[in-house]
């Protein structure tokens, strides 16, 4: 079995987003066994898995990253967008726009501390797309 839900995710502010709950209110019902490929169709934002529970980390992510690849660096060219434009476009190569997560028992099979991430590097990036792919059994 092999479905595939395209959904938006709301406007979020320029960070790190825990996004999990949402997504899976619009996957429905998974199957026994399979995987969840996310994919987000932008090239300013990104999708990561991790820590869950302590805010700070998300923090801690922007600031590292803010670090990085800040905004205003002297030597971009691509800066008609805003400054926070090019710095978006490596943030979101540096974190990638895909994810996996293996489904076990109808359910996604994360680890305890672990959740899955919108990385929204502009500061107005709009709604972001999102296409899910499922492959599975029951």
């Amino acid at each position: 079995m092999i479905r595939q839900v395209t959904f938006t995710l709301p406007s979020f502010h320029k960070g790190y987003h825990l996004i999990t709950s949402f997504v899976l209110e619009r996957l429905g019902t998974l199957p026994r066994t399979g995987i969840l490929q996310l994919f987000i169709q932008h090239t300013s934002a990104g999708l990561t898995l991790n820590e869950n529970a302590d805010p700070s980390v998300r923090r801690d992510f922007e600031t590292f990253m803010n670090d990085l690849v800040p905004e205003d660096y002297p030597r971009f060219v691509h800066t008609l967008e805003g400054s926070d434009d090019m710095p978006a476009h490596l943030k979101s190569s540096l974190i990638g726009a895909s994810v996996s997560v293996p489904i076990t028992e109808h359910r996604l099979n994360l680890g305890t501390w672990q959740g899955i991430y919108l990385c929204e590097f502009r500061r107005h990036g709009g709604n972001r797309r999102v296409v899910a792919t499922i492959i599975g059994e029951d």
